[in-house]
C-alpha cells in the first residue's frame, strides 16, 4: 500500500487546458472518490495517475516515488475499467492470472493467488468459464480479481459500475466497499454518480470544469457545502435554490421576489443584499404557518412522498415521510427546519458564512 499525492497537476490538449492545477493528497489505505459531471476531468486525472495519460505540468507521487516519467507497468497500480476489458478467448482463471504469467510467475504462485482472489469474490466455481458465460456483475468481479492478484500499492477504478443495472450497482457498491475494508489497499474511484460517492468514500473530491470545488468526507460535503455547485451536486434530490434579498429585521430571513419570507442563517451581510437561499428537500416541512407553494406533481415512493411544488415561480422539491393526498394545483405551506438553510453569493456561488 502507498499514499498518492497530486501536486498542481495540469493537463492540456493542444491549447485547451482541461485540468487546472489540481492538488489532492490521498493517505495510505484511504478510499477516495473523484466525482463530478461528465467532462469535468475526473477520468483524465485517474488516467494520469495510472500513467495512461501524460501530465502537462505538476507532480504525481505514489509512495515515495515521483512517477511522472515512470511507465504504467512500473507504477505498481492496478486499474479496473468500465468495460471490464476481459479477454473473451480466455477462461476466468487465465484472465485473472494473465499479468502474473507475463511477469514470469510460477504456476503454483498463480494458482495460489487466483484461488485466494476467487474465494474473496465468490468466483471459485466460475474459474473454468469464459466471459461470455458470465453475468455483468460476475465479469466485473473477474476484472477486480485480476487487479487483486497483482497485489498493487494502489487500486484505480474508472466508473466500474456504470454498465450494470440499478439493483446490481447497489450490490456491487457494497462488495467493493467490503473488499476495500478487507484489503485496505489505497483506492481511487471515479464516478459521476454522487450516491456512489456518498456511500463508498472515506473522502470525496468534487470536480467541475477541470477544477476541484471541494474536498471532504461525505457528510462534510453534505452538511457544509462550500459553494452552489457542491450544494447542488451532493444530495439526491438536489438542494432547492431560491433567489431573494436579505432581510435582517425581526430575525434574519430572505425576502423572495413575490414577498414571501423564509428564515435564514446569520451571515453578517448587509440588509437588502441579493442572495441565493439553499434548503434541502428533506429539510422542508409542511406546516400551517409556512410560505405558500403550489403543488405540481406528487410522487409516492412507499417509504416517503416527493412533492414537486412551485414557490415564488421557482420549482422546488419537498420530501415528506408522511403520506399525503395532495393534488396538482393544491396550495400547501412550507417552512425549513431551524438551522437547515444556507446562503450563497449569486455572483460567485460561494457560501456566505
Amino acid at each position: 500500500m502507498a499514499s498518492v499525492a497530486l501536486n498542481n497537476i495540469r493537463k492540456s490538449f493542444g491549447r485547451v487546458e482541461v485540468i487546472h492545477g489540481v492538488s489532492v493528497s490521498i493517505s495510505d489505505g484511504e478510499f477516495v472518490v473523484l466525482v463530478g459531471p461528465s467532462g469535468c476531468g475526473k477520468s483524465t486525472l485517474l488516467r494520469m495517475i495510472a500513467g495512461l495519460e501524460e501530465i502537462s505540468s505538476g507532480e504525481i507521487r505514489i509512495g515515495d516515488r515521483i512517477v511522472n516519467q515512470i511507465p504504467p507497468k512500473a507504477r505498481d497500480i492496478a486499474m479496473v475499467f468500465q468495460n471490464y476489458a476481459l479477454y473473451p478467448h480466455m477462461t476466468v482463471f487465465d484472465n485473472m492470472a494473465f499479468s502474473m504469467k507475463l511477469a514470469g510467475r510460477s504456476k503454483e504462485e498463480m494458482r495460489q493467488r487466483v484461488d485466494v482472489a476467487a474465494k474473496i469474490l465468490g468466483l471459485t466455481e466460475y474459474l473454468e468459464r469464459y466471459p461470455r458465460q458470465l453475468s455483468g456483475g460476475q465479469r466485473q468481479r473477474v476484472a477486480m480479481g485480476r487487479a487483486i492478484v497483482r497485489n498493487p500499492q494502489v487500486f484505480l477504478f474508472d466508473e466500474p459500475l456504470s454498465n450494470l443495472d440499478a439493483k446490481l450497482r447497489v450490490q456491487m457498491r457494497t462488495e467493493i466497499k467490503e473488499l476495500h475494508l478487507r484489503l485496505k489497499t489505497t483506492s481511487v474511484y471515479v464516478t459521476h454518480d454522487q450516491i456512489e460517492a456518498m456511500t463508498m468514500a472515506d473522502k470525496i473530491v468534487v470536480m467541475n470544469g477541470g477544477d476541484v470545488e471541494q474536498i471532504g468526507t461525505p457528510l462534510d460535503l453534505y452538511d457544509e457545502p462550500a459553494n452552489l455547485f457542491v450544494a447542488g451536486f451532493i444530495g439526491s434530490p438536489a438542494m432547492n435554490f431560491l433567489s431573494g434579498q436579505l432581510s435582517n429585521g425581526n430575525g434574519v430571513g430572505v425576502k423572495l421576489r413575490k414577498g414571501s419570507r423564509i428564515p435564514a442563517p446569520t451571515s453578517g451581510e448587509a440588509d437588502g443584499r441579493e442572495v441565493t437561499l439553499g434548503v434541502r428537500p428533506e429539510h422542508l416541512v409542511i406546516s400551517a404557518t409556512g410560505v405558500p407553494a403550489e403543488v405540481v406533481v406528487v410522487e409516492p415512493t412507499g417509504m416517503d412522498t416527493q412533492v414537486y411544488c412551485r414557490l415564488d415561480d421557482t420549482e422546488i422539491t419537498v420530501i415528506s415521510r408522511e403520506r399525503h393526498t395532495f393534488k396538482p394545483g393544491d396550495t400547501i405551506r412550507l417552512e425549513p427546519l431551524p438551522g437547515k438553510t444556507y446562503l450563497f453569493d449569486p455572483a460567485s456561488g460561494k457560501r456566505l458564512a
